[in-house]
């Protein structure tokens, strides 16, 4: 059925999700490729967690774990078992025929047996060069409030939620929590969230609005002081002190270079066929984490769905003759290291 030099697996992404697939698929001896992609300002390899600074709801870390430190973990542990790595983006794929396709950013092709798509999905942000400066310095800028929220440094503190939708309703309540005062700035005069939502918000009395306003900058050099509002009825300019804020005006998932090759949902997240199961609208091709999921959206359940899509994809390949399905082995980590490598590919 395969015929050529073809990969067994390729992973697309470098998150939780594609780093747990390729240490269960590499631990199953399908020598898994991950391809990781490339740095830029919007993403960088390892994800929305190289964003945050300190993850305290990783199981397996009481003292807590930066998300840049969390991503080298499992890096390193994925290549320990053999997993071999490409730093480029996947510009493309062909999923139209067997093996895949998948054309890289610069240095040519790869063809796969099967492919597991992890490629995340990356927060909206304000586009504010000192947003952007302070979420990635750990400056008390976020987009993920059940990541971030109960942070000492944002406990009994005023804290801000830049957005009007569902998602900065659940973000403002939560916080609620925490804060001694959540202040939703939104640049209408009424949410978009849904009737309920906003109900629940506004008879909060730890919430309150600013209507008709937006974020225009945010200041502070180490860490947030606060945030220069602006009127969209008048132009006027606030300064407003807080201690954080919290961007929730959406995700996007990174499924543009799918180019209708995947079947996806109406918000372009990758659709599954089954509930609970990875495999997607292409047989051989599987997705795990934020790629595919639009509600949960956290490392540990981004990374439990790595392990079911790289178990699925082993079992997929034993049907179809190219891996050898066999029960797991309980063995010491020592007794199983494998040697990992990086891969340049020659154009």
């Amino acid at each position: 059925m395969f015929e050529g030099n073809v990969e067994t697996l390729v992973i697309i992404g470098s998150g939780p999700a594609a780093w747990t697939a390729a240490i269960y698929a590499a631990r199953a001896s399908l020598s898994p490729l991950v391809i990781e992609g490339e740095p830029s300002r919007e993403m960088v390899p390892g994800g929305q967690l190289m964003y945050t600074t300190d993850i305290e709801n990783f199981p397996g870390f009481p003292d807590a774990v930066s998300g840049q430190d969390l991503m080298e973990k499992m890096k390193a542990q994925a290549v320990r078992f053999g997993t071999r790595i490409i730093t480029e983006n996947v510009a493309s794929v062909d999923f139209s025929e067997r093996p895949f396709t998948m054309k890289l950013s610069w240095s040519g092709e790869v063809r796969a047996h099967a492919v597991i798509v992890a490629t995340g999905a990356r927060a909206n942000w304000l586009g504010l060069d000192n947003e952007m400066r302070l979420a990635m310095s750990g400056g008390g800028v976020s987009a993920c409030a059940v990541c971030d929220g109960a942070l000492p440094s944002f406990r009994n503190q005023r804290l801000v939620v830049v957005g009007g939708g569902d998602s900065a309703m659940e973000e403002a309540t939560y916080l609620t929590k925490f804060a001694s005062e959540v202040v939703i700035v939104h640049r209408r005069d009424s949410f978009r969230a849904s009737p309920i939502m906003a109900e629940r918000v506004l008879a909060n009395p730890k919430i309150t609005v600013r209507w008709n306003s937006a974020v225009a900058d945010v200041l502070g050099d180490d860490y947030i002081t606060g945030v220069r509002i602006k009127d969209t009825v008048t132009g006027e300019m606030e300064d407003f002190p807080c201690a954080g804020m919290f961007v929730a005006i959406g995700h996007t998932p990174n499924t543009a270079f799918l180019e209708g090759q995947l079947e996806l949902m109406p918000n372009h997240y990758v659709k599954l066929i089954h509930a609970w199961r990875t495999e997607t609208s292409v047989e051989g091709v599987f997705a795990a984490g934020d790629v595919m999921d639009d509600y949960y959206r956290q490392a540990i359940t981004a990374a439990g769905t790595g392990c079911m899509a790289a178990l699925e994809a082993e079992r997929w390949l034993a049907h179809h003759g190219v891996a050898e399905a066999e029960p797991p082995v309980l063995e010491t980590a020592e007794s199983s290291i494998g040697h990992g490598e990086e891969v340049e590919m020659a154009s």
